[in-house]
């Protein structure tokens, strides 16, 4: 029978946690190994390393650094293209740019043997945008590359699919968004910055690339929608922001509105008002201190102005939504007729209410 092998390449603000994801739910997931790759051997990652092999999790590296792991007391059991060559699946979690160069080095290579490759949402165009719960039906067996879009990608598409087009793709008229986005991750060490600073609109007709990206996942269920965004970073360290404006055809009412939000598996609702606070309940009952819901959606923000305007701020869960996803399409390649069951192992990782 079949080994099914789940590769991973990068130990960052995804791949670390989604390392540690995979190795603890490896038998509910019908995954028999995971491996991963790690480019430097750094004595400040040697802790996350050796937490990550004593949960079962097995180290590949490049050929040549083997000895400078081994000093530092990580032992590598493969080389990077042996690493890929046996796997069943890989998910590049790299930073922007390499998922793009390893796939024109290594995965081309060896898409007639590895079942599938999943790249984060800094790759655009490594393969078909994909999201848990909005373009599922849009996956088919030729799909050998995909792109798991960005965490603010995934609350912009759940709000306006559960909200707009769910029920009827021609609904919705106008979404619009601001993305107030944190500096950078607590596991990062550049990049901070001192004030906030607002972005620029690399898009004409979509603004920012999260606006963008959420039309191209929508392109494949063959919708064109019309979504525009902007982005600003501040000095903060804790979550994501989102403010969102949705413009729709059908009358509807606040009620309606917090209805739906409830009724979806993947939102959480909160009446708490600051990053700091849901990103700390994230910290005590999360998984890795991730919440896995792919927006969390503050109830008393909202507003139904002359019922077809539906307005409201919601946190953007970073780093859960992007790694259910990962796992959500890894899951698919290894059993694409059972794979919705097989996750529901990480159904009490969601929450209803923060």
């Amino acid at each position: 029978m079949e080994r099914k092998i789940v590769h991973v390449v990068g130990t960052g603000t995804i791949g670390e946690p989604l390392i540690g994801l995979l190795s603890d739910y490896r038998d509910q997931l019908g995954i028999d190994e995971v491996t991963f790759h790690k480019n430097s051997a750094l004595r400040r990652d040697r802790s996350t390393v050796t937490d990550l092999l004593g949960r079962g999790a097995r180290l590949s590296v490049d050929e040549g650094k083997e000895q400078g792991f081994k000093k530092l007391g990580m032992d590598p059991d493969f080389e990077t293209e042996e690493s890929i060559k046996r796997a069943s699946v890989v998910i590049d979690c790299t930073p922007k740019g390499i998922g793009h160069a390893n796939k024109a080095k290594y995965y081309e290579k060896f898409s007639d043997t590895v079942k599938g490759f999943l790249a984060q949402g800094s790759e655009d165009g490594f393969g078909k945008k994909y999201a848990r719960g909005i373009n599922d039906r849009a996956l088919n067996a030729s799909d050998k590359f995909i792109q798991v879009v960005s965490c603010n990608t995934h609350n912009v598409s759940c709000l306006t699919n559960t909200l707009a087009v769910g029920a009827d793709p021609d609904n919705l008229v106008e979404g619009k968004y601001v993305c107030v986005r944190r500096a950078n991750d607590l596991s990062q060490v550049g990049n901070f910055i001192p004030a906030p600073q607002v972005g620029t609109h690399g898009d004409d007709k979509y603004g920012s690339h999260h606006a963008a990206d959420a039309a191209g996942l929508f392109a494949t269920l063959g919708m064109d929608l019309n979504l525009f965004s902007s982005a600003m970073k501040v000095n903060s360290q804790y979550m994501h922001v989102l403010w969102f404006n949705l413009k729709v055809k059908e009358p509807t009412t606040l009620a309606s509105v917090k209805e739906r939000l409830h009724n979806n598996d993947h939102v959480a609702m909160t009446t708490k008002d600051m990053t700091s606070t849901v990103f700390s309940f994230g910290r005590d009952h999360g998984h890795y201190g991730r919440i896995m819901n792919q927006t969390v959606v503050v109830e008393q923000s909202l507003n139904v102005r002359n019922d077809h305007e539906i307005t409201g701020f919601c946190f953007t869960p970073q780093d859960g939504n992007s790694i259910l996803s990962s796992i959500s399409a890894a899951e698919w390649l290894l059993y694409p007729h059972s794979y919705k069951d097989k996750i529901q192992c990480l159904s009490h990782l969601f929450f209803n209410i923060i």
